[in-house]
């Protein structure tokens, strides 16, 4: 499974490309916004970081300006994918662009159907937010599991993004069911590699070392 980053931090997305496992990033209008930069500037930099698919949202509602500016964005760097939202006019677009050659994510996805439908849209990858699901107390892994089978039982070749991700479990789960990637906020990246186990056992083991030493003295 792929990990994306979920951010438009600059200082995160730095940091967490240190790893060396960040394969992407995704961004939304929310994201960008608390960066307080010029919409282009920001994802050149980004994309000067991260070597592989960054996802920039459109911000028009109508089909044909989200092709012009998905048009747009396209052009800025190879490694942009356009985001576009799950309404009717995106579905639209996305059938455009991806006439064009342009790899569009599909966003905002709540149900099968509309997976169905980026799908058949010829989406490059959809994103279904299971968090929100979560919130309403419906379960989003069942629609994760659902859009995989529907994928894979008419081999379309879209790629399920798992976004809305809260917690670490999350990130499990979606490996589990074979999600293609996993979007997560840099709070839930610190999380993945933190097991308290770990740091017990490591505090043992070098005091330990250290107490060796001493009685060698």
């Amino acid at each position: 499974m792929k990990l994306y980053l979920d951010t438009g931090n600059v200082n995160e997305i730095r940091e967490a490309a240190s790893y060396g496992m960040i394969d992407g990033i995704t961004t939304n209008p929310s994201l960008v916004s608390k960066e307080g930069r010029d919409f282009k500037d920001l994802l050149l930099e980004i994309c000067s970081l991260v070597d592989g698919p960054i996802s920039a949202e459109v911000v028009s509602l109508e089909a044909e300006a989200m092709v012009q500016e998905g048009r747009e964005l396209a052009k800025l760097h190879k490694n942009i994918v356009v985001k576009v939202p799950l309404i009717p006019e995106g579905l639209k677009a996305t059938r455009q662009m991806a006439s064009e050659g342009i790899r569009v994510n599909v966003t905002l996805c709540f149900s099968p159907t509309q997976a169905l439908l980026a799908a058949k849209a010829g989406a490059w990858c959809v994103s279904p937010f299971i968090g929100r699901l979560d919130d309403i107390s419906s379960d989003g892994m069942e629609l994760i599991d659902q859009i995989l089978t529907i994928y894979e039982n008419y081999d379309y070749s879209t790629q399920v993004l798992v976004a809305s991700v809260r917690h670490p479990q999350h990130v499990v789960e979606a490996a589990l069911l074979g999600g293609h990637i996993c979007t997560i906020p840099y709070s839930v990246f610190q999380q993945l590699v933190k097991h308290p186990l770990t740091d017990i056992g490591l505090k043992k083991f070098l005091a330990d070392w250290e107490a060796r030493k001493a009685s060698s003295k």
